[in-house]
């Protein structure tokens, strides 16, 4: 593998330098975290599983008209993506009610809401994502006002879209987290979908038994965490070939 620089490492990706200006190489690893950071395992082949999950829904959305950061996949772990600048939010749509809000709200896990509840949470570990309002995300200057309506827009067609394509491989969708970035072209600059759409950032529940497929199984110590995320990939068609163990890191230049 080629010497690349290191740009950026999270908690589940790494980025690197692309080969062409404006672009970067997302390379996903096996590494998993729950409660930022506080837990921390490896599910192993979950990246190059995230990877090829993350690949056929942005690459759907596109074809939906959403605009995203995705070019295309490069290998089992890698991907190409346009560089744009984040926006420091999560954006997080809830159809069910799951995790936080049905802790926070007293409200039984599984319970349909009446309708999709958009959150926003201000992207900073120390801190541990805290909610905020829309009038402190204009009031700081994380986002303006016509980027939070393009923000918003762009989420109500991606839970429409997928509520859909989800339901018919028998999947419920629960709640998902989506992070956008400014993407700049010349001298005109657009908001588009950005950080990766797959079982780590969303809650995916079978739709006749409830059984969870995303990392809640990790959370919650529920066991056969790699399964679950194979059972999604299996149902959207997509399950690679190759095994879990094709790429054991990236190589790259600090």
């Amino acid at each position: 593998m080629a010497r690349r620089r290191q740009l950026y490492e999270g908690k589940a990706k790494i980025l690197f330098e692309g080969p062409e200006p404006g672009t970067l190489v997302q390379y996903f690893k096996d590494d998993a975290t729950a409660g930022n950071g506080a837990k921390k395992g490896t599910i192993t082949g979950k990246g190059v599983l995230n990877n090829r999950i993350s690949e056929y829904l942005m690459t759907r959305l596109t074809e939906m008209g959403v605009p995203t950061h995705f070019i295309r996949r490069l290998n089992m772990r890698e991907q190409l993506i346009r560089e744009v600048e984040i926006i420091p939010l999560e954006v997080v749509v809830r159809n069910v009610a799951a995790g936080s809000l049905a802790t926070r709200l007293g409200i039984t896990e599984g319970q349909r809401l009446p309708r999709s509840i958009i959150e926003y949470y201000y992207k900073n570990d120390q801190l541990n994502d805290p909610m905020v309002a829309e009038e402190h995300i204009t009031c700081f200057g994380w986002a303006s006002t016509q980027d939070l309506d393009d923000m918003v827009a762009l989420t109500l067609r991606v839970n429409d879209f997928l509520c859909g394509l989800f339901l018919g491989v028998g999947i419920t969708l629960v709640d998902f987290k989506l992070e956008f970035g400014r993407l700049w072209e010349n001298e005109e600059m657009r908001i588009v979908l950005a950080d990766e759409i797959s079982p780590d950032n969303c809650r995916l529940w079978d739709t006749k038994t409830g059984e969870k497929m995303d990392k809640d199984r990790f959370r919650r110590d529920l066991g056969k965490v790699e399964e679950g995320y194979q059972e999604v990939a299996r149902r959207l068609g997509i399950l690679p070939e190759a095994g879990p163990r094709d790429m054991t890191g990236p190589e790259s230049m600090q």
